[in-house]
């Protein structure tokens, strides 16, 4: 049984006031977008590029807003959406975590699941969410991670949680004290 999310191909919204890009500054796949469709069907991006020389724009270019991190850029998309009005769709493409995230100020803000696309790209890592202690653990790459926590060794399992943002990690041997399975990595 496994609730794993889906992504499909990114294309802008037919009926839309206004389009926003947001990426996490990784490199965009090509099949990230939907045939025909590019990064110049997205007048306005959003990007994080860290401390990388900012160019400035062309007359006339897309507007691109580079960020210094994720959380600078989420923390504006808060301050924007608060203030934006109804027509505005969101595109999200980067890794799991980071395009859940907007995915969730999004909800918070009002928008609707039908008001946004996500696109995930990237290394496959995970936040794992304890169930045992309720902790967080970012970045996992592998089936077994041990919690930082309760120190369990949790299996990571196919259950993904859209509202938190999370992937659930349950005690590997708790019904078999000591019969931990292979290490796998995600990838596979």
């Amino acid at each position: 049984m496994t609730n794993r999310p889906r992504y499909a191909p990114l294309s802008p919204f037919a009926q839309a006031r206004a389009h926003l890009l947001l990426c996490d500054g990784a490199a965009i796949p090509d099949d990230a977008f939907a045939p025909g469709h590019g990064l110049t069907d997205f007048p306005e991006r959003w990007t994080v590029a860290g401390h990388a020389l900012v160019m400035p724009q062309p007359f006339g270019a897309p507007s691109e807003q580079r960020f210094r991190s994720a959380s600078h850029l989420l923390a504006l998309l808060r301050h924007r959406l608060a203030a934006e009005t109804m027509g505005l769709r969101i595109y999200a493409v980067g890794s799991e975590p980071f395009v859940w995230d907007v995915a969730k100020i999004a909800r918070e803000a009002g928008m609707g699941r039908e008001e946004m696309r996500l696109f995930a790209c990237g290394a496959p890592e995970r936040r794992v969410a304890c169930v045992h202690c309720r902790t967080v653990n970012p970045g996992v790459t592998t089936t077994l991670v041990t919690c930082a926590g309760c120190g369990a060794v949790l299996t990571v399992r196919d259950h993904f949680s859209r509202v938190h943002n999370t992937w659930m990690g349950v005690q590997c041997d708790a019904e078999a004290p000591g019969e931990v399975p292979p290490v796998e990595d995600l990838c596979a």
